[in-house]
């Protein structure tokens, strides 16, 4: 694994406004991600029962509506809720999200990811206003019916006003969509889809966006392209292929092990540190997404419900009948296309022994300043921490969602840090403890990592396999050193 200096991880936002950027969408895709299972199972039910499934029955198809139309916008508003003010955050987030449920015709997604934080919200600054007011005896009987008022009037509301709203909003939503497809310019979302991904906002953009308008799509004509723009696998494994045959040779041998776990697996984040090495390689990632986008379209292609994670085996589970050729093949052009491209882009291997020699091995303090220059704001070098590996005994291992990358590296990391007595958990960035002391993120989160936990040790890493960094963890504890970060 090349030692690559930070300064090449090049600043593609320029600012700060990424890492705010990326804590939006954190919070977007922390209400859809844990109910994912539900989405599936709604998805493998349309599947097989919906008349035109694979085994039509009129009478489990009567899940259907209910469960998209009641159960998964209440399950993403009780999370939103829960979110933001805990517990009773995510029973009155789940009331106030059957007004939007009531007051539109519509699956409520996006007035779901609304209503549930904002009743939260309203909930946490009322027991904020009285904490500490409240005549013993009485906290039981206030605490009900705070939540209770509170939720019943926020539902109210969304039946008479905010549901009505954003299913305007989400009628305009899929009108913009409609527009894209009947004039061919549904593949030009690629531009802003792949170097989105790059930043670690794949997430955001498939759950908080394609999801819920494909979700609406699939409802009505029992399948929906928009579950594949952001998922598919194609274009990250043209780009590794690429990366592979004719990328720096120091980081050849860490790529097969990546194209296993990215189309297999369905993690995309584990490519992502390979465009930021080679930032060009996002014209590669970006021309496979329209080609894979393209042939859908051409094909009439479409998947019942979001494939989570974006593994080939999670597409071929909520493809339609009939059409497993037709996704197969936009996943094919896609990586085919984005092959092409990126070994073009590489001069077919031209060089390559050059990429290796030129940057030199980056001292840890290259590293640390570099850090900031590649997650925040360029300007003064933000507070930095030390701990003796031998005081902690939890090492947290964070990342966007915190059920994909995080929880290939914690299991990683668990199995080489057990013999030191090392407890190794995965968490998303949003739900880092207070008291975390250690945690260990991608470079590219660190700002939002240090900003949910200003007084903990972050550490960056850049690879998600091989990665120097994962060693000095790992010796620090065996020899009780310090760690930085």
């Amino acid at each position: 694994m090349t030692n690559v200096s930070m300064t090449e991880l090049k600043n593609l936002s320029g600012n700060g406004f990424r890492a705010r950027v990326q804590r939006f969408g954190g919070h977007l895709a922390g209400m859809i991600m844990p109910n994912i299972g539900a989405f599936i199972a709604w998805g493998l039910i349309t599947a097989m029962f919906i008349p035109t499934g694979w085994t039509p029955n009129a009478t489990l198809a009567g899940l259907v509506d209910p469960m998209i139309k009641v159960l998964l916008p209440v399950l993403i508003g009780y999370t939103g809720g829960r979110m933001v003010h805990g517990q009773r955050g995510a029973v009155v987030g789940a009331v106030a999200t059957m007004g939007v449920v009531v007051g539109a015709d519509q699956p409520m997604f996006l007035g779901a990811m609304i209503m549930g934080p904002l009743a939260a919200l309203a909930l946490k600054g009322f027991d904020r206003l009285v904490a500490g007011k409240i005549r013993s005896g009485f906290e039981m009987l206030v605490d009900n019916f705070s939540a209770g008022i509170i939720g019943g009037a926020i539902a109210l509301v969304g039946v008479l006003g905010i549901g009505p709203v954003m299913e305007g909003l989400t009628t305009a939503a899929g009108n913009a969509v409609d527009f894209l497809v009947d004039n061919g310019l549904l593949p030009l979302v690629s531009i802003i889809v792949e170097p989105a991904k790059a930043l670690f906002l794949n997430n955001a953009i498939n759950h908080g966006v394609f999801g819920p308008i494909g979700a609406d799509q699939s409802a009505e004509v029992g399948q929906s392209l928009m579950f594949m723009i952001e998922t598919n696998p194609g274009p990250g494994l043209g780009v590794l292929v690429a990366m592979f045959l004719f990328g720096p040779r120091k980081i050849r041998p860490t790529v097969p092990g990546a194209m296993i776990i990215q189309f297999l697996g369905g993690i995309h984040e584990i490519y992502f540190p390979y465009l930021l090495m080679k930032p060009k390689m996002i014209i590669a990632a970006i021309a496979g997404g329209m080609a894979g986008v393209g042939t859908a379209m051409i094909t009439n292609s479409g998947l019942v419900s979001t494939p989570a994670p974006g593994s080939i085996f999670a597409y071929l589970a909520v493809t339609p009948r009939g059409g497993h050729l037709s996704v197969l093949a936009s996943i094919a052009v896609a990586a085919g296309v984005a092959f092409v491209v990126g070994a073009v882009l590489l001069r077919f291997g031209r060089g390559a022994d050059a990429d290796d020699a030129a940057p030199p091995p980056a001292t840890p303090e290259a590293t640390d300043a570099g850090t900031d220059t590649a997650t925040d704001t360029p300007g003064p070098v933000a507070t930095r921490h030390s701990v003796l590996a031998s005081e902690v005994d939890t090492l947290l291992v964070a990342c966007d969602a915190g059920m994909g990358s995080s929880v290939m590296l914690a299991s990683q990391l668990r199995t080489r840090l057990e013999p030191y007595g090392v407890t190794v958990k995965h968490l998303p960035i949003n739900e880092l403890p207070a008291d975390a002391r250690l945690v260990l993120t991608h470079a590219d989160l660190v700002a939002r990592a240090r900003s949910v936990v200003p007084g903990a040790v972050v550490v960056p890493f850049r690879m998600f396999l091989g990665d120097p960094v994962f060693d000095e963890v790992e010796q620090a504890f065996k020899e009780g050193g310090e760690l930085r970060g």
